[in-house]
């Protein structure tokens, strides 16, 4: 009896939540955390933590999904599913380059995982728009909150369909 190996999935959730709308990420992981997700689906929130998110990568996920926000220049709310092919992000870490290990982006993160050696089989950002990153404060906008529940929808399905 052959036994076929259980895909080990990654959800990520990143950004600052004490800049408004960047805490998306980190609350819509809040909420998946206590939903039933297919076996071998890992929730983290990393917050500003990039450097642990290359880490916890690099333990070898056959899947990432990163959750954040993502200016794309729509209307604040609106979610974006990009898919980054490992050809397209920049290979390598210039010698004397500096990387602030509580200030990688999503960018940075699959910079340093792509110069290590430990891309995961597929990468899923879900994004949104955010209204509100550039002053301190808690708590979402009226526009992302709105877009919280229909992300956490979008995670779950993507970790049961198209992975």
């Amino acid at each position: 009896m052959t036994q076929t190996l259980q895909k080990q999935i990654l959800v990520a959730g990143i950004g600052n939540a004490w800049l408004r709308d960047d805490g998306f990420g980190g609350e819509v992981v809040k909420r998946l955390e206590g939903r039933e997700l297919p076996a071998g689906v890992s929730v983290m929130d990393f917050g500003t933590g990039g450097l642990d998110l290359a880490y916890e990568v690099m333990r070898g996920y056959d899947a990432l999904i990163l959750v954040d926000i993502s200016r794309q220049g729509g209307e604040p709310g609106t979610l974006y599913v990009m898919e980054p092919d490992e050809e397209d992000i920049a290979a390598g870490i210039e010698d004397g380059e500096m990387l602030d290990p509580h200030g990688m982006d999503p960018q940075t993160v699959l910079r340093f995982v792509r110069a290590v050696g430990g891309w995961p089989g597929k990468v899923i950002v879900i994004a949104c728009e955010p209204a509100e990153v550039e002053e301190m404060g808690l708590g979402l906008s009226d526009a992302v909150s709105g877009a919280v529940d229909r992300a956490v929808e979008l995670v779950e399905s993507t970790c049961t369909s198209s992975l």
